[in-house]
């Protein structure tokens, strides 16, 4: 629908943060725009014109706001509103928003989509009022903007990791929308750890942080992920493709204590990455928001959820939808999960990185000294056969299912984020020890996708049954949840945190 005006600005005067990242507010007497969030003096209504997308705020002759930082809002939520609409422009936008291994052109987007870029171009203008040239060119300044401010990076290597190419081209473009040279938007990084600047990440409140964390520390692979719920922080090891590059690293997440959250009127994470990851934060940053659904809606799951699901299971508040930096990482430990507890599951994932891991050595970050090792490729995995996996305490035809998943991971919709959610399941079931509960999972938390619903899932049948003795059939069970589109996969997670909470499950979700 259409951006009104007047409701914008009654949120505007409210500072509401459930309106963050859904649209921006451009100040015609300053030339700016902001954030819905922002604490600087409310302007006038006659003096306000309202935007759903950075990109047209920019395209209208606004640049962004120095206090709020557009740059650091949350994003339209990708899979539901694509999945809700159906429409061409949405998946378009989804796209762009996913991460990429290198700089996205307008080609590689129209061929993505199976349209000519021609098409592409009217498609956004209708849709948007932007071409995807400006979508793409404001998400690159935007992302300049960040590392200027955030990271201490070179300029050069600035130019680079946002996809301008070379320092001249940056300072260019940056002069023409801003009216500011790059090293006018530098500021002093903000450095809890020495050596590595503080990226801060928006979400829309509320967000249970206390319920991710056990989510994660019960699942931690220990040297590759270390979860302190009492320090409200994430360690982890990571490996992406850059540029045409594997970087392997690693990063910290860190919520801000409740209190010091409240006093700067911010809703952030904060990001910390080590050298070698800092310079692939254009492939980095999407991942970590897709990894802890910082993009979520909670407000639009809350209603969804309360009208559907019983009273009892809608808690806690702000729940997210716990994603994965690594699919082949998620997917293997899918496997290896199979009718196994959670610890049981981890304690093999464990055997298995000591056994086809390459430590990370020189490379390890010094901050974050448990995190020894990152986590098996395919090409390693492949490369120790199966008797090794079986030596582990692997049962032979879950290693013969990680072999046959390794083998078909370059092929596959799921590995490289492409097709529709069926196509991606239909090639995961073709695989040998792959069944659809284990494939739903991986597309619900491999691709975030926030309307997939494990019909077949044991404690889900139990749990929605009015008699716990008599669990719902898998079809009865999906037949219901078409009330809780388009958000079932929190439905699932509100679902097992209960589940785990009375304690009433030890072999829990995966």
């Amino acid at each position: 629908m259409p951006l009104q005006a007047t409701p914008c600005y009654a949120a505007l005067l409210a500072r509401d943060a459930r309106f963050d990242g859904r649209w921006f507010v451009g100040v015609r007497t300053t030339g700016v725009y902001c954030r819905p969030i922002c604490r600087v003096r409310t302007p006038k209504f006659e003096h306000c014109e309202f935007f759903e997308r950075p990109a047209q705020a920019e395209a209208a002759g606004f640049r962004p706001c120095m206090k709020c930082r557009p740059e650091l809002a949350p994003r339209p939520q990708r899979w539901s509103t694509m999945d809700a609409s159906q429409t061409l422009a949405h998946q378009a936008l989804a796209w762009l928003q996913q991460p990429h291994d290198k700089a996205p052109t307008v080609a590689a987007w129209a061929a993505q989509l199976g349209v000519s870029a021609r098409h592409l171009q009217r498609l956004l203008l209708r849709a948007y009022g932007v071409g995807p040239q400006q979508l793409i060119h404001t998400q690159r300044l935007l992302l300049a903007k960040q590392l200027l401010a955030d990271s201490g990076l070179p300029l050069e290597d600035v130019a680079a990791a946002a996809g301008f190419g070379s320092r001249r081209r940056l300072d260019a473009a940056v002069v023409a929308h801003y009216r500011v040279t790059p090293a006018q938007l530098r500021r002093a990084p903000r450095s809890a750890l020495a050596g590595s600047p503080i990226l801060p990440l928006a979400y829309r409140p509320p967000y249970a942080v206390q319920a991710l964390l056990q989510f994660l520390a019960a699942r931690a692979i220990p040297g590759v992920e270390c979860v302190d719920v009492a320090a409200r922080r994430v360690q982890r090891s990571l490996r992406v493709l850059h540029q045409g590059q594997l970087i392997s690293g690693v990063l910290q997440v860190h919520w801000p204590a409740p209190k010091a959250t409240a006093a700067s009127g911010a809703h952030q994470v904060q990001l910390q990455l080590d050298a070698a990851l800092l310079g692939a934060a254009a492939t980095v940053l999407p991942l970590v928001r897709q990894w802890l659904d910082l993009d979520a809606d909670p407000q639009a799951v809350a209603t969804t959820l309360q009208a559907a699901l019983p009273a009892d299971l809608c808690a806690p508040e702000g729940l997210r939808l716990p994603g994965c930096v690594d699919r082949f990482e998620l997917a293997v430990r899918a496997v290896l999960g199979q009718q196994v507890s959670v610890a049981a599951a981890r304690t093999l994932a464990s055997r298995l990185v000591q056994c086809c891991a390459t430590p990370l050595g020189a490379a390890a970050w010094a901050e974050a000294p448990s995190i020894t090792h990152g986590f098996p490729s395919p090409e390693q995995l492949l490369a120790v056969g199966e008797d090794a996996l079986v030596a582990q305490g692997i049962l032979r035809q879950r290693a013969q299912a990680l072999r046959s998943l390794a083998q078909a991971w370059p092929q596959l919709h799921y590995a490289r984020g492409e097709g529709s959610v069926a196509q991606a399941q239909d090639q995961l079931c073709a695989l040998s020890g792959i069944g659809p509960w284990t494939a739903q999972y991986m597309l619900m938390r491999g691709w975030s996708w926030p309307d997939q619903f494990l019909g077949g899932d044991l404690v889900l049948r139990r749990m929605l049954s009015p008699d716990p003795a008599k669990p719902l059939s898998a079809a009865a069970l999906q037949r219901w949840s078409t009330a809780l589109a388009p958000y079932r996969s929190y439905a699932v997670m509100h679902t097992w945190h209960h589940a785990s909470a009375a304690a009433t499950h030890p072999a829990a979700p995966r």
